[in-house]
């Protein structure tokens, strides 16, 4: 399939117009019609109802493809511009929140940093398509496991880090006090559902055999700040590194002792590094030993 084609397509459907869609793309609308027709032929099946636009099941199901492969066509383009650019000497870096430790933090050049707070979601595919020079990404594992990543692109990771997690709990909570707690205890509390700001509740179904932790309140955003402040408030726990939620005005860090769990950090990038990407690859990474197999 021509990739221009099927960009006009995903545009249309996305848009449900092709006089926008056009507009969109800077393309005529004649143009835009005479794509969606190109594609149709060469795939001898109808994708769009025109009144009103809308996908069939046949253009449906080539939008399932669809996103993978545009994607794929991004992350080769870059990766082709990257090797052949020369090295720059700033970077970007594409991190999740609570992979911004004083470990990273310390270890980011004086100069020259565009740093990219985003979902983890979102790192691997940054970093594919050219939109980040390296990523941080983390995540609930057991000691010295990795972890899974989407299978955006042929990407390497190293690991970056390991640290204990706690449950963040206001300092009235009646479980404040106790010097540690197991995750299988707290199956049935309030949880914060904050997927891009702390760690992910289905990490914690995952962990805990995957049942419970329902939750309470769900939060859309990736300011911690403001994760561990609900928290603070009594909507809800969270389970956080333990940096990240020692310290909090009115609420106490309790560590998990059961089952074993450590905040896994890992580097991503594409291809070989140089300059500055390669040198603060070396200081997040040094410690860690040899890299992780690639992803």
């Amino acid at each position: 399939m021509d990739p221009h084609l099927l960009r006009t397509y995903v545009t249309v459907a996305r848009l449900a117009s092709f006089s926008e869609a056009a507009r969109e793309l800077g393309y005529t609308q004649s143009a835009v019609s005479q794509h969606i027709a190109a594609l149709e032929q060469d795939l001898g099946a109808t994708l769009l109802t025109r009144r009103p636009v809308a996908p069939t099941s046949a253009g449906e199901r080539l939008l399932e493809h669809a996103g993978p492969l545009l994607l794929r066509l991004d992350a080769a383009r870059a990766d082709v511009v990257r090797l052949a650019a020369a090295p720059a000497h700033g970077l970007t870096l594409a991190a999740a929140p609570t992979a911004l430790g004083p470990r990273v933090l310390a270890a980011l050049p004086a100069a020259g940093v565009t740093l990219k707070v985003l979902s983890r979601d979102a790192i691997p595919a940054a970093v594919a398509t050219g939109g980040a020079d390296l990523g941080l990404v983390d995540g609930l594992a057991a000691p010295s496991d990795p972890l899974r990543l989407p299978d955006v692109a042929p990407l390497s990771t190293r690991g970056a880090g390991e640290e204990p997690v706690c449950v963040l709990l206001p300092a009235a909570h009646p479980l404040a006090r106790r010097p540690g707690l197991r995750l299988g205890d707290l199956v049935d509390a309030r949880w914060l559902d904050a997927p891009d700001a702390g760690l992910p509740l289905a990490q914690l179904r995952a962990a805990g055999g995957g049942l419970g932790f329902r939750p309470a309140l769900r939060y859309e955003g990736t300011d911690l700040r403001a994760l561990t402040a609900l928290a603070v408030a009594g909507h809800g726990l969270t389970l956080l590194p333990r940096p990240a939620a020692t310290g909090v005005p009115g609420g106490v860090a309790v560590p998990v002792t059961e089952p074993r769990l450590v905040h896994r950090t890992e580097l991503v990038h594409s291809g070989s590094l140089q300059g500055a990407a390669g040198e603060l690859a070396v200081a997040l990474t040094s410690g860690e030993g040899s890299p992780d197999a690639g992803s």
